[in-house]
């Protein structure tokens, strides 16, 4: 039976993108959006394609509780999720927090303690970390920290705890027993609207653009696969996007590697 996907966030960029990849995939979607006047923009997606897609319009901001979170599942009854939602740097830190870490951190919990929800994507970004991986250079990584603390310290701060409460409930999920859940993180880096390309994908360099049309891409053939699930990077390169999933898929690449799993881990405690 085709999945039914909820995707978090469907009138952005890189989710407008990733629509008719899913639907051509003959898979369910329900897109949630802020504003009504968004739905067909969003409907016109689905032309020609064998999909279903389904317009939901709720604001993210006002998902304050696992709760709120819980009534879309409920209301859409998905397999799998994808947020590709986000305060977009517009209205502040308050903004920022209610949406790219508190909404985020409710869809979350309420994904991953819904059984009949087996995936969950996170669509973050490349300086996601709160260490410096090993195949990064001494370079790469001051970068990263300079641009953080020159002006994306909020979106950083919020990024990095709803990646790491993601990567703390999935442990705990399969700690209870469930082996086969999937979640996973596509991290990619500066966005541009260049038409898709080959990719750097897993434990890229650290730091580069990579084209929305490929983040989608990427996320496609991400969550079509059974054995995806951690962080993967990902850049402009030049490897072919399917074999670079196969790739990381066979590798069993987790971008997470470097980060202190210990104290991610507890935070579902």
């Amino acid at each position: 039976m085709a999945p039914h996907i909820l995707l978090l966030g469907g009138h952005g960029k890189v989710a407008q993108l990733l629509t008719p990849m899913l639907l051509q995939r003959s898979w369910t979607v329900t897109s949630l959006i802020r504003n009504p006047e968004q739905s067909d923009a969003i409907l016109n997606l689905g032309k020609s394609k064998p999909g279903e897609l389904n317009v939901l319009v709720r604001s993210l901001e006002e998902v304050k509780s696992d709760e709120d979170a819980k009534s879309v599942l409920e209301e859409v009854k998905p397999d799998w999720v994808i947020w590709s939602a986000g305060a977009g740097g517009k209205g502040g830190a308050s903004r920022t927090f209610a949406t790219d870490r508190d909404a985020a951190r409710h869809f979350i919990s309420s994904s991953l303690s819904t059984p009949s929800i087996k995936k969950f994507m996170m669509i973050s970004y490349l300086g996601s970390r709160r260490n410096k991986p090993s195949w990064w250079s001494d370079a790469e990584w001051s970068a990263s920290q300079q641009t953080i603390q020159g002006g994306l310290k909020n979106y950083f701060e919020a990024k990095v705890d709803a990646d790491e409460y993601l990567a703390a409930m999935a442990h705990k999920r399969e700690q209870s027993g469930d082996k086969t859940f999937q979640a996973i993180c596509l991290r990619p880096g500066g966005l541009t609207d260049e038409p898709a390309g080959k990719v750097q994908l897993g434990k890229t360099v650290g730091g580069g653009k990579v084209s929305r049309a490929s983040v989608a891409e990427v996320a496609a053939a991400l969550t079509e696969r059974d054995d995806t699930r951690g962080w993967y990077d990902l850049l402009d390169g030049d490897e072919d996007v399917a074999t670079a999933v196969e790739r990381v898929a066979e590798e069993r690449v987790d971008c997470i590697e470097g980060e202190d799993l210990d104290a991610i881990y507890n935070r579902a405690t």
